[in-house]
């Protein structure tokens, strides 16, 4: 479920509500009561790679097997620690 961002243009108040795609935009600020609550475009909510199966979890880093190429082309990852 995507998480919004909200300002009310009145009070300034701002929320991150999580709702569906297909939910309507809330319109009233839970702080003042005004119907100016509205949704903004945000910097924030990257896209991140969790669990087993990306490049930055299993494979860069690895001692590759004898005989097969490096996972990662220069031979080292900046992503390995």
């Amino acid at each position: 479920m995507p998480t919004y961002q909200y300002r009310c243009n009145q009070c300034g108040c701002e929320q991150e509500v999580f709702q569906r795609m297909t939910d309507d935009a809330l319109t009233t600020c839970p702080e003042c009561n005004a119907e100016k609550f509205e949704r903004v475009i945000s910097a924030e909510g990257g896209f991140l790679l969790k669990g087993s199966g990306f490049h930055n979890t299993d494979y860069c880093g690895k001692e590759p097997a004898s005989g097969s190429a490096s996972a990662c082309p220069s031979g080292s990852c900046p992503l390995a620690k």
